[in-house]
C-alpha cells in the first residue's frame, strides 16, 4: 500500500526539481541580459520636442485678427466711404500743420521811346521778362531782400502778357511784409537794367503798381484741402471696388468641365 503513494511523490519531486532549474536558468538568463542592457552606453538623442510647425502662428494671427473679424463681414460698398472720410482726415491735418504761405504781386510796364513803335514795346517786355530773374539782372535785389540770390530766384515767378506791354512779378514767402518786399525788390532792379540800355533798345521800363502786403493767405486753407482728400479718398476707393471683383474671379476654383457627348449618347437622346 506504501509504494503506490511513493511513486506518485517521487515524480512530483522531480517535477518540482525540473521546474525549480528551469526557473533558475531563465532567472540567470534574464539577470544576464539585464545587467548587459543596463551597462550598454546609450547611443540614442533624445528627439526634438520644439514645435516647428506652422500651426501655432496661424493660431496666433487669428487670435490678433479676431477684432477685426466683424469688419470682414461688412458691405463691400462701405469701403466708399471709410475711404473718402480717411482721405477728408488727412487733407484736413495737412491744411491745419501746414505753414500758410503769401503772394504779392507788383507790375512793370514797358514805354517805347519818341521814335519807337508799340510793338517794339510790346516785345522788348517778352524779353525783359525772360531773364528777369537772372543774377545779372538782380543786381543788390538780393541785397535789399535779405535773401540769397539762390532763395529770391525760388521765391519769385515773373510773368508777360501777350497782348499788354507788362511784366508781373510774384513773390512768395511765410510773412505777407516779406513777399511784398521781394515783389518791389525785383521790379526795381529790373527796371534799374533796362534803364542802363534805353538809349539802344528805345525801350525804358516803368514801375506800373507797387506789391502790397497781402491780407489772406495764398495757400491752400484747412476745409479746402480736406475736400481735395475727400475727392481722391472717394476715388480710390471706387477703384478698390472695381478692381475687387476682378481678383476674385481669378481666385475662384475652375470646376471640371463635362466632355463632349458621344455619339450613342446623343442618339439616345
Amino acid at each position: 500500500m506504501s509504494a503506490p503513494s511513493s511513486a506518485p511523490s517521487g515524480t512530483t519531486t522531480s517535477s518540482t526539481k525540473s521546474s525549480t532549474k528551469s526557473s533558475g536558468t531563465a532567472g540567470g538568463t534574464g539577470g544576464t541580459g539585464g545587467t548587459s542592457t543596463a551597462q550598454a552606453p546609450s547611443t540614442t538623442t533624445a528627439p526634438d520636442t520644439a514645435d516647428t510647425s506652422p500651426l501655432p502662428r496661424l493660431r496666433t494671427r487669428r487670435t490678433l485678427l479676431a477684432p477685426l473679424a466683424p469688419l470682414t463681414r461688412l458691405p463691400r460698398w462701405t469701403v466708399l466711404p471709410v475711404c473718402a472720410a480717411l482721405g477728408a482726415l488727412a487733407g484736413g491735418t495737412y491744411g491745419l500743420l501746414q505753414t500758410p504761405e503769401y503772394t504779392a504781386t507788383s507790375y512793370v510796364v514797358a514805354v517805347p521811346g519818341a521814335k519807337a513803335d508799340p510793338a517794339t514795346a510790346l516785345g522788348f517786355a517778352q524779353a525783359y521778362g525772360r531773364v528777369a530773374t537772372q543774377l545779372a539782372v538782380l543786381g543788390d535785389a538780393p541785397i535789399a531782400a535779405g535773401v540769397s540770390p539762390t532763395e529770391l530766384q525760388d521765391r519769385v515767378k515773373v510773368a508777360t502778357s501777350p497782348d499788354a506791354p507788362m511784366i508781373s512779378v510774384s513773390a512768395s514767402a511765410d510773412r505777407p511784409g516779406d513777399a511784398a518786399t521781394l515783389a518791389n525788390a525785383v521790379s526795381r532792379a529790373l527796371t534799374t537794367s533796362a534803364a542802363h540800355t534805353k538809349d539802344s533798345t528805345r525801350v525804358k521800363l516803368l514801375p506800373f503798381s507797387r506789391a502790397v502786403a497781402p491780407t489772406a493767405p495764398s495757400s491752400l486753407s484747412a476745409p479746402v484741402t480736406a475736400l481735395v482728400g475727400l475727392c481722391a479718398g472717394g476715388l480710390l476707393g471706387g477703384l478698390g471696388l472695381l478692381v475687387r471683383p476682378r481678383a476674385a474671379a481669378r481666385t475662384l476654383p475652375g470646376g471640371a468641365v463635362p466632355g463632349p457627348a458621344s455619339a450613342e449618347v446623343r442618339g439616345g437622346a
